[in-house]
């Protein structure tokens, strides 16, 4: 078991590791859309690659996860199999966003044998998110475009 410190430097450490097999800039929370992101997500069980929609207004955030949905059979088809969607995922501190994340299961952070496997994943998942985007962000970020 490792302690707090520790666990915040084998943390730090796997984020330089990843930047230095990476070495790109990432969409993540540039998609010109408020509170619609791109993240990466790793523990001690699994590696995730998500897209939160976070929007306060209930509304738009709905509207936002329906044009995903709509492009959902593209989305798997050209870009990325095995994506989860989620309207109402509840966050540990009780916020509901909306969750869309493709996950690797099996790997961990604090086991450096699984590292290369997680870059590997991060890159590859991260990178088929972004071109999807890169073709399908205007439809997405259109509000009045219907769905």
């Amino acid at each position: 078991m490792y302690s707090k410190e520790e666990t915040q430097r084998l943390k730090r450490e796997f984020w330089v590791a990843f930047a230095e097999k990476y070495p790109r800039k990432w969409v993540l929370y540039d998609t010109k859309i408020k509170d619609f992101s791109f993240k990466f997500y790793v523990d001690n069980k699994k590696a995730q690659v998500l897209i939160d929609i976070e929007n306060r207004n209930e509304e738009t955030r709905k509207i936002y996860f329906e044009k995903m949905e709509s492009l959902k059979s593209i989305l798997e088809a050209d870009f990325i199999e095995d994506l989860v969607f989620e309207k109402n995922f509840t966050l540990e501190n009780g916020k509901t966003i909306s969750r869309i994340w493709v996950e690797k299961l099996g790997v961990g952070v604090s086991n450096k044998k699984y590292w290369d496997e997680i870059f590997d994943f991060f890159n590859e998942k991260m990178h088929a998110v972004e071109m999807f985007y890169l073709e399908y962000g205007d439809y997405i970020r259109d509000l009045e475009m219907n769905t």
